[in-house]
């Protein structure tokens, strides 16, 4: 009888001499991380690489291109020229914000992608520090509207899900907050620990600082509450109907062939739900949100007019 592992990878295992034969992959798959190294995001994509290398019978080398509120990575594979399958990337879901934000975009998530699997999202929260003079979420947004602009924060970027979501809160309540930007979660968490900046809203790479008790987690804006802080409540728990988790999947360039986007598609989904990796998911409390490269594509035609919208109703610009 087959193991559940067994069960899981062995519908693929015939893949890697199809794919010999028609020539892919022939070399190493460049997988880019629009991101510091050491985040969530990271450290995961890491595991997947290596797993989804083995199913592919080549290397998926990772490359961290931060930059831009996680646009630059693909904004790089939007400009490649050869749809090979030997570029992939992360696609944060800034990439249907910051073409909206801009007058003259480097690139149009409509157009310029080939959808290959949709992975998992993420667990966000406000931090404070230990030391800080807020105990509560609701002592945060008080002090915050008494005094406007002089409450700051940090985020990954621009046009993040971090900077969309403080700013939709701030719109709701009456606030005027000061946003500072910062190229990832490992920046953000030393401009806290310095007290560059009051909190920091960013994905669970806050976590250890937590559990160590030199930060606050004040708020989480999941749908439900995260399981390694089951007694901090959800924006929605606060009266503030939002959940914000970002989610995310891999693509590549324009023009892909589609059996090659199915060849990929067919050895990162093993990967994907390789205990091992699960494992490192439910590290940083990351459900796994599977989708076909079909469904992927359907999912992404809505993000990108659910998230283009919500920039023009905030009026955000970059230029």
């Amino acid at each position: 009888m087959l193991s559940r592992r067994a069960a899981i990878v062995a519908p693929f295992a015939l893949a890697a001499p199809a794919l010999a034969q028609q020539g892919f992959p022939n070399r190493p798959i460049r997988l880019v991380i629009p991101w510091l190294p050491g985040g969530s995001a990271d450290t995961h994509l890491r595991v997947l690489a290596d797993l989804a290398g083995r199913n592919l019978g080549q290397s998926v080398i990772v490359e961290n291109r931060p930059g831009a509120s996680g646009t630059l990575g693909p904004a790089m594979i939007a400009q490649e020229p050869r749809g090979d399958g030997h570029l992939i990337g992360q696609m944060p879901v800034t990439i249907f914000r910051i073409p909206a934000m801009s007058r003259r975009p480097t690139f149009d998530p409509m157009t310029d992608f080939s959808w290959v699997i949709h992975l998992t999202g993420y667990v966000f929260g406000v931090v404070v520090r230990s030391d800080s003079r807020y105990r509560t979420w609701e002592e945060f947004l008080d002090y915050a509207k008494a005094n406007p602009g002089r409450v700051s924060y940090g985020t990954p970027g621009v046009g993040s899900s971090l900077h969309i979501t403080m700013e939709r809160i701030a719109a709701e309540r009456g606030i005027e907050f000061l946003h500072v930007p910062f190229r990832g979660g490992a920046d953000t968490t030393q401009a806290l620990l310095q007290g560059s900046v009051e909190c920091v809203a960013d994905s669970t790479g806050w976590a250890p600082m937590v559990q160590e008790g030199r930060f606050r987690l004040l708020i989480v804006w999941s749908a439900e509450r995260a399981k390694r802080f089951p007694e901090v409540r959800t924006l929605r728990e606060v009266g503030i109907d939002i959940v914000s988790d970002s989610p995310f999947g891999l693509a590549g360039p324009k023009g892909m062939d589609p059996g090659v986007v199915r060849a990929l598609h067919d050895a990162i989904k093993p990967a994907l739900f390789d205990p091992q990796h699960v494992a490192t998911l439910e590290r940083f409390d990351m459900p796994v949100r599977y989708m076909d490269p079909e469904a992927y594509a359907d999912f992404a035609r809505r993000l990108n007019a659910e998230e283009s919208a919500a920039v023009r109703r905030l009026g955000l610009r970059m230029d």
